[in-house]
């Protein structure tokens, strides 16, 4: 394997308590922000409510504001009117979180950009309509998904190591879920279906990097290194895998940052939440997970296989 660092010696743990105080300042501007906006800005796949895509015949690159004027002239609430795919496309996608009977909303948008918006001409794409009941089961199944996956992980956790190394693990991406989820919260970003499979996905990631960091601390632990306490095995094993780490994260980032540059704003929010997720989920792997597997072994020693 490429290794970026050889024979580093850096004292990770010793950190620990300024990233709690990070963390925690992470945590509560989450949470200061969900109570600031009344809780989350879900999209319409939660809340229901209808979604409309418009191809028009001329760019509308430079005119977006003013069909988002004319869209919010209608009186449907707080659409969200964005360019989708790519600009010679010439495509817009509004959404609206109203409940409305039939094609009630896009009849009123179409009517609206025939009259405001007629020297560039237009046609229908794609509408969808949620309704209140599919919305409430989307809302509900996505967060069944993501707390089954932290029981499935403390699971595969216990048997592959022990269960504090299962518990110190779903607490670090407990960790990166809330963060994650508070870079959108204080933005007052949508919460969609993109997102959850944007935080299932950093779920894999930062699980994946932690379980590498635990691997190495029980390779450590059988070799049993003299002289060595338990904290100073998990900092070694850390620095060991760092290079793997810090190649793994450059070029997850890599590419993550292409998808947020130059992907569009239809996927500026997924690509963000990915890229958040994957700073959080190292920094979680080495200032929350690897503590609080320190911690437990403090009160309660974990025993070699």
């Amino acid at each position: 394997m490429v290794e970026i660092f050889k024979n580093t010696n850096i004292n990770f743990l010793g950190f620990r308590k300024k990233a709690f105080i990070i963390s925690g300042i992470l945590i509560a501007a989450t949470f200061a922000s969900i109570i600031y906006y009344g809780g989350f800005n879900l999209s319409v796949d939660f809340v229901g409510g209808t979604l409309t895509i418009i191809k028009f015949e001329k760019p509308v690159q430079k005119d977006i504001g003013k069909i988002r004027e004319i869209i919010n002239n209608l009186g449907l609430g707080s659409p969200e009117v964005k360019t989708v795919g790519t600009l010679d496309k010439n495509e817009v996608q509004i959404t609206v979180k109203k409940k409305c009977e039939g094609s009630f909303v896009s009849d009123q948008i179409k009517t609206a950009l025939s009259k405001e918006y007629s020297d560039n001409p237009f046609t229908l794409e794609k509408e969808e309509r949620v309704g209140p009941k599919v919305s409430a089961e989307l809302a509900q199944k996505a967060l069944i998904a993501i707390l089954l996956s932290w029981m499935a992980i403390v699971i595969y956790m216990a048997f592959r190591f022990k269960l504090p190394h299962g518990v110190a693990a779903v607490s670090g991406l407990i960790h990166d879920v809330i963060i994650t989820t508070g870079v959108f919260t204080i933005r007052d970003a949508e919460i969609s279906l993109s997102f959850v499979a944007a935080i299932l996905t950093v779920i894999g990631y930062s699980l994946n990097d932690t379980i590498v960091v635990f691997d190495r601390i029980r390779e450590n632990t059988h070799k049993g290194q003299t002289g060595k306490s338990f904290e100073d095995l998990i900092n070694s094993s850390i620095n060991q895998t760092l290079s793997r780490t810090i190649i793994t994260v450059l070029t997850v980032l890599f590419v993550v940052s292409l998808y947020f540059f130059l992907g569009g704003e239809s996927t500026r929010d997924l690509s963000l939440a990915m890229l958040v997720g994957t700073i959080i989920g190292t920094y979680s792997t080495y200032f929350v997970s690897s503590p609080v597997l320190m911690y437990w072994n403090k009160k309660w020693p974990i025993k070699s296989h």
